[in-house]
């Protein structure tokens, strides 16, 4: 070997030296910076004619493993959806109180109970006894305002969900542009042979916080690019950039429908173009977005069904009882509230009642006894009223509303259920579905079910643009089908059913028709879990104001909480409460008493008595509030405890990866010393192949 080519493989190993010192001390540089993985230089040995010549250095590259860094991206998607839905159910759970707390939604019950109790021990006209009706119907409006606050509040937090995923939607697509520009400057540096460590560096962090966001997956190119697609394989990320796109309602109630979010090309600035074809939606997509999905469309919706279903049991089972009575003195005017019938309507009542009109000293003036079995429609029943009464009082049908008004000022009117046939549609008496002595009433849902049968004609307006957005979710929340009613197949209740069922919705399970003429979805064995919702409903049936939600019961329950409210005139006059039952007499005799007070048992046996409660099942009201209130404490206790584990694992991958990637001080320390011995060897060749250079001209001269 020629003293030339010793000084080149020597000068050669003095520059692998150096840039191994170059980049070790890089690492130590770097030991507490987050996303770093240590760098090491490749080393070969350098070959020219079949010769060694020294050595030959690469750039620095990351020592990382990609098995691991994977695993990372997995678990950091499960502990970002588990902490999302962690931290809102957490503040769903404070909003109910704690479990014995007078003011958590059992204790309030029990106040009902308790102060209809007492109200039961006093007479009426006495201080005693209207003090104790005053306290009862305060414990009953308290009870709905509480209601009213927790599904106001559970609103305003899927509001806030909504706002919290379009700020999601906004840091993915940052992060999108991001990766595309570090993809850019990775694959030029490796195509011009330069080190791409700091870059990607910097993508692996911002990959790491995208999975956070958003379930993915990754795959690695040749030039060095990383192809990034959604767990469901929408493409995020390859050679072109992209951006997702979504439109924040801003505010929310539980039936509003929400917009997917689209996937879209984009420019190189970030600017969104056309549409890829590709949407994103439901639980699936992981991270803290498939989250959010799954709490804004599934679980604070289902809450507020439950909440809904609560109240929808507590106004039946007051209603029922204070319908089946009244106040005494009678009130000279019964005011229903809207239901979904029309006066042509059949009236699809058994049994009877009685229509009685007294004096303010509970003396009977007049009565009719009525068998509604035998009338057709609701306008023969109002006109049985009116003849049996004989003028002393008048019954009107109006816009769905029955109202009966006596024709003496001081005179009062009384409906009762016949003792031995009591009327009933769909499960419920005349008075009560009518609403005529409510103590809790509902502008947005007639609270009782319909009471329609398949050859009723629905009487729902689907022209000018009226229609029923209905949704079939799965087990995991994501929206599986959609469906726009229509009433093509035909005028009749039966045939909404038959449509329904003809439509892509029926792939996951049947519609039918229930004994109370609410509409009911049952899911396939396949599809265990799906369920039907109403995400936009803007039809009316006649001039009643409702349409087919309060009609089939979807969404029903939630929306008779939004526009409930406590009788002003009960509220106002806790004498005027309902619980005198009439009493069989004769015109001239007394019927009422003033002191009556034998309804406050029935109050007290209807919140205690199973109520049938649609897809909640037959409970009574106590049992499924206190049901309520414990599963919703479970399920954000288990949402914590997986957000506790999830992040656990998470962490436990992070440390197994930055312990195979990360910078270890002693490790740096010992190849410095290494290094810093190489290099000393180099320059000692260098030297000595100076000296043998000097020696060798010495003896020319």
């Amino acid at each position: 070997m020629s003293l030339s080519q010793i000084l080149s493989s020597a000068l050669s190993g003095l520059n692998a030296a150096q840039a191994g010192i170059r980049t070790a001390s890089n690492n130590i540089a770097n030991v507490n910076t987050t996303g770093y993985a240590r760098e090491r230089v490749s080393q070969q040995t350098g070959v020219a004619g079949g010769r060694t010549n020294g050595v030959l250095v690469g750039e620095p590259a990351r020592v990382a493993d990609r098995y691991l860094e994977d695993v990372v991206l997995g678990r950091a998607s499960d502990a970002g959806a588990a902490a999302t839905a962690s931290d809102y159910l957490q503040r769903l759970q404070a909003l109910l109180g704690s479990p014995g707390s007078e003011t958590a939604l059992p204790g309030r019950l029990q106040a009902i109970i308790a102060t209809t109790t007492a109200l039961g021990g006093t007479t009426g006209g006495t201080t005693a006894g209207t003090q104790a009706a005053a306290a009862m119907m305060g414990a009953i409006a308290d009870t709905v305002a509480t209601m009213q606050s927790i599904g106001s509040d559970v609103e305003a937090m899927r509001s806030e969900v909504d706002q919290d995923t379009g700020q999601t939607v906004r840091r993915i697509n940052t992060l999108l542009q991001t990766l595309h520009g570090l993809n850019d400057d990775i694959s030029r540096a490796e195509a011009l042979g330069q080190s791409s460590a700091g870059a990607a560096d910097r993508r692996t962090t911002a990959i790491e916080e995208l999975s956070g966001l958003i379930g993915i997956d990754t795959q690695r190119l040749p030039n060095g690019r990383i192809t990034i697609a959604t767990k469901g394989g929408a493409t995020l990320l390859d050679k072109l950039p992209r951006q997702l796109s979504y439109d924040s309602n801003g505010s929310a109630t539980m039936t509003s429908g929400y917009p997917a979010i689209t996937v879209h090309f984009a420019d190189e600035k970030g600017v969104s173009g056309a549409a890829t074809g590709e949407t994103l939606d439901g639980p699936q997509l992981g991270g803290k977005l498939g989250g959010l999905i799954d709490l804004r469309d599934r679980q604070l919706p289902d809450f507020a069904e439950r909440l809904g279903s609560v109240f929808t049991g507590l106004a039946k089972a007051l209603n029922a009882a204070s319908n089946a009575g009244t106040a005494v003195p009678a009130p000279n005017r019964l005011e229903g509230r809207p239901t979904l019938l029309s006066g042509s309507d059949r009236l699809g009542f058994g049994g009877g009642i009685t229509v009685a009109v007294t004096a303010r000293d509970g003396t009977l003036v007049g009565q009719s006894t009525i068998d509604l079995s035998g009338l057709s429609t609701v306008d023969d029943a109002i006109a049985a009223i009116n003849a049996g009464l004989g003028g002393a009082a008048t019954a009107s049908f109006t816009n769905g509303s029955l109202s009966i008004t006596a024709a003496g000022s001081t005179n009062g009117v009384v409906v009762a259920q016949d003792g031995s046939n009591p009327s009933a549609r769909g499960g419920v008496g005349f008075s009560h579905y009518f609403g005529l002595n409510d103590v809790v009433r509902s502008k947005t849902a007639p609270l009782v079910p319909s009471g329609f049968v398949a050859s009723d004609a629905h009487g729902l307006n689907f022209s000018a643009g009226a229609t029923v957005e209905m949704a079939v979710r799965d087990s995991n929340g994501r929206v599986a089908a959609t469906y726009s009613l229509t009433g093509s197949a035909g005028a009749k209740v039966g045939d909404l059913v038959t449509e329904l069922n003809a439509s892509p919705l029926a792939r996951y399970g049947a519609f039918s028709l229930d004994d109370g003429g609410r509409i009911r979805f049952s899911a396939s064995s396949t599809n265990g879990g799906a369920e039907v919702s109403i995400r936009r409903d803007t039809t009316t049936r006649g001039t009643t104001g409702l349409g087919f939600s309060a009609m089939a019961g979807f969404g029903g329950h939630e929306a008779g909480l939004a526009g409930a409210s406590i009788s002003r005139i009960m509220t106002a006059d806790a004498t005027r409460v309902p619980l005198a039952r009439l009493q069989a007499a004769s015109v001239g005799q007394k019927a009422l008493g003033v002191g009556d007070r034998s309804g406050a048992s029935d109050v007290i046996n209807a919140l205690s008595a199973a109520t049938e409660l649609g897809r909640d099942g037959t409970t009574s009201v106590q049992q499924l509030a206190t049901r309520v209130l414990g599963e919703t404490a479970g399920t954000a206790s288990r949402a914590k405890e997986r957000a506790e584990e999830t992040g656990d694992r998470r962490n436990d991958a992070a440390a197994r990866r930055d312990s195979f990637s990360g910078v270890n001080l002693d490790e740096e320390l010992g190849q410095l010393v290494v290094l810093q011995n190489s290099y000393s060897a180099s320059a000692r060749l260098i030297s000595v192949a100076n000296q043998m250079f000097d020696s060798l001209l010495g003896t020319i001269k």
